[in-house]
This record gives structure tokens, C-alpha cells and sequence, in this order.
């Protein structure tokens, strides 16, 4: 069960409330939850997917640890731009997508 993280931008009250009951608001607009399992954090994002998708105001991002992924981190995101983190030999990079939601390799 890893520390999830998630940071909101610029969103409706509905996801502060909602993520509230379930996460530690550290700071405005970011929550931890320490010990979240999968489950839940998979309906978690479910609902604030269905949201962002009928209102599609602001940003968010969740973060947690995941041995399969690069860099052992995996991250959603909700807004633009989204950012896919991906291993260059060793070093991780946040790879941003285009306007059209489309993420570029980076030139190495």
C-alpha cells in the first residue's frame, strides 16, 4: 500500500470536499493518503475522471509508487498538459504532451 499523492489546479469545490474525506489536505490543493490500496485508489480516480471529463476545468495530478513503471513512480493526469514520466538511462524525465494530448519523445 504506497503513498499516494494527489495536486489539484484550479478545480471545483467537489473535488476538494471529496478528496478531503478520503486524503490529508497537507496543503491547499494537495492531498496524501499514506497507506491507500489499489482499489480504492482506482475508484478514487474513476470519479474524479468522470468529473473532470463533464466539467474539464483545472488539473490533477496522482502519484503513487509502482515497482512496474519507470522510475517506480506512476502518474495520472487529468488537464493539460499531461506528463508521462519515462527513464533515460537512469534519469527520469517528465515528458509533456502536445496541445492535441499527444506526448513527444525527448532527443537523446
Amino acid at each position: 500500500m504506497p503513498l499516494t499523492v494527489v495536486v489539484t489546479r484550479d478545480v471545483e469545490n467537489r473535488y476538494r470536499g471529496f478528496l478531503a474525506s478520503l486524503m490529508l489536505e497537507v496543503s491547499a490543493g494537495v492531498y496524501v493518503a499514506p497507506d491507500m490500496r489499489a482499489g480504492v485508489r482506482t475508484r478514487l480516480w474513476s470519479v474524479l475522471d468522470k468529473w473532470w471529463g463533464t466539467l474539464r476545468r483545472g488539473s490533477v495530478v496522482m502519484i503513487w509508487r509502482d515497482a512496474s513503471a519507470a522510475g517506480k513512480l506512476r502518474i495520472e493526469t487529468l488537464g493539460v498538459p499531461p506528463r508521462e514520466i519515462v527513464d533515460a538511462d537512469g534519469v527520469l524525465l517528465a515528458l509533456r504532451g502536445l496541445e492535441d494530448g499527444r506526448n513527444q519523445a525527448p532527443a537523446l
